[in-house]
C-alpha cells in the first residue's frame, strides 16, 4: 500500500451549515431535524486516546456498520436510515444508554477492562462473575458472556461494572436491561455465525443501545467492525491450540491467533510497554498502514466483498455530499 496514503487521511473537518459540532474519539456528529448525522472519521483510538490517523478506516467502519445494520435488523431495530455518503450515516435520534454492552466469547484482551488482564492480576470475581483457576490466555468460554463498562468521557478510561450494579444504580431499568442482554447475546450469535463464512472468529464485541423518542429500544452506533470488536482467523486459532498444546502448556498462551481489528495496534503498543497509563506514543506511519490492510482485510472478510475506496480528498467528498443533501442553508 502506497505510504502517500498517509497525506490523504480524513482528520474530520467542520461543517457550520450542519449547525454545533460534537466530537467523539472516532467520529464527529451533528443533530439535524430529529435526525443525527455521524462523520466517521480516521482517527483511530486506543486505550481511550486518539493514537493517530489510519487511511480508509473511516470508510471501512461506516460501511461495515451499515452491512451489519441490514443483516441484523431482525433482532432488533436500528437506528440506520441513510447513508449519502462512504464515510456518513444519517440516523434516527435517541437517547443513548449510559452503558457499553460488551459480549466476550473467549478470555481475552491487553486493557484493563479486559477478561485476561483481569484474570492474570489474580481476580477471580469479575463483573460479578466467577472464574475458576487454571485458565489460559485466549481460552474458549463455555458460552458468551455479558461484561458491561461505563462509558468514559474524553480522556477517561471505561470502568467494569457489574449488571445488578447498572440496575440497582438505576443507570438502566431492569426490563429494559433484560432486552439489551438478550439483544446483545443474539447480536453475537449472528455476528459469530456470518463471521465464519470468511474463515473469522468473532472473540468478543462492544455494543450501544438506545431510546427513540417513542421508547423503541435501538442499536446505534457501530456493529462488529474492527473497532468495536476482535476477531481471529480460525486457521491460526487451531494453529496456535495445537502448537502450544505440543509445547506443553494446556492451554493457550505461547503464540497468538492472527487478528484482523484493532487488537493488533494494541498488542503493539503493549509490546513497547503501553497499556493505558499517561499519554501514548504517536502511531508510527508503519503501524498505520498495516492497521490499514487489516481494517480493509475484515471488511472483505466478512461482507464477502471487495473494498471500493471513495473518491479523495475525503474531506471534500463528504462536504460536497452532505451540502448536497441538505442544501447550503
Amino acid at each position: 500500500m502506497d505510504t502517500g496514503l498517509l497525506k490523504q487521511t480524513f482528520p474530520g473537518l467542520d461543517l457550520d451549515f450542519l449547525g454545533p459540532k460534537r466530537s467523539g474519539k472516532v467520529r464527529d456528529i451533528y443533530q439535524r431535524n430529529g435526525q443525527i448525522i455521524i462523520i466517521t472519521t480516521d482517527r483511530l483510538s486506543a486505550f481511550d486516546h486518539i493514537l493517530g490517523l489510519v487511511p480508509f478506516k473511516g470508510q471501512v467502519l461506516n460501511q461495515l456498520a451499515q452491512f451489519w445494520f441490514d443483516e441484523t435488523r431482525d433482532i432488533v431495530a436500528n437506528h440506520f436510515l441513510e447513508s449519502p455518503d462512504p464515510n456518513v450515516t444519517i440516523g434516527r435520534n435517541c437517547r443513548p444508554l449510559p452503558v457499553e454492552v460488551v459480549v466476550r466469547g473467549y478470555i481475552s484482551g491487553v486493557t484493563k477492562t479486559s477478561l485476561w488482564y483481569q484474570y492474570s492480576q489474580g481476580e477471580r470475581l469479575i463483573y460479578g462473575m466467577e472464574f475458576p483457576d487454571g485458565m489460559s490466555k485466549n481460552e474458549r468460554l463455555p458460552q458468551p458472556i455479558i461484561t458491561p463498562t461505563t462509558k468514559a468521557g474524553e480522556g477517561e478510561h471505561d470502568e467494569l461494572i457489574t449488571s445488578r450494579e447498572i440496575v440497582e444504580e438505576g443507570l438502566v431499568e431492569a426490563n429494559l436491561w433484560q432486552r439489551v442482554c438478550d439483544a446483545a447475546l443474539a447480536l453475537f450469535a449472528r455476528g459469530q455465525e456470518i463471521a465464519a463464512r470468511g474463515g473469522l472468529l468473532l472473540v468478543d464485541t462492544k455494543y450501544e443501545f438506545g431510546l427513540a423518542d417513542d421508547g423503541e429500544l435501538l442499536l446505534i452506533d457501530e456493529v462488529h467492525t474492527p473497532d468495536s470488536s476482535r476477531f481471529w482467523t480460525e486457521t491460526s486459532y487451531e494453529k496456535v491450540l495445537a502448537g502450544n498444546s505440543q509445547n506443553g502448556d494446556n492451554g493457550i498462551g505461547l503464540l497468538e491467533p492472527e487478528n484482523y481489528d484493532k487488537e493488533f495496534v494494541r498488542l503493539a503498543y503493549a509490546e513497547r510497554g503501553y497499556i493505558g497509563d499517561g499519554q501514548p506514543p504517536p502511531l508510527a506511519a508503519d503501524l498505520a498502514m498495516q492497521a490499514s490492510k487489516r481494517y480493509i482485510g475484515c471488511y472483505e472478510l466478512l461482507t464477502g466483498r471487495t473494498f471500493v475506496a471513495g473518491e479523495m480528498p475525503v474531506a471534500e467528498r463528504v462536504e460536497g455530499s452532505l451540502r448536497s443533501r441538505f442544501g447550503r442553508h
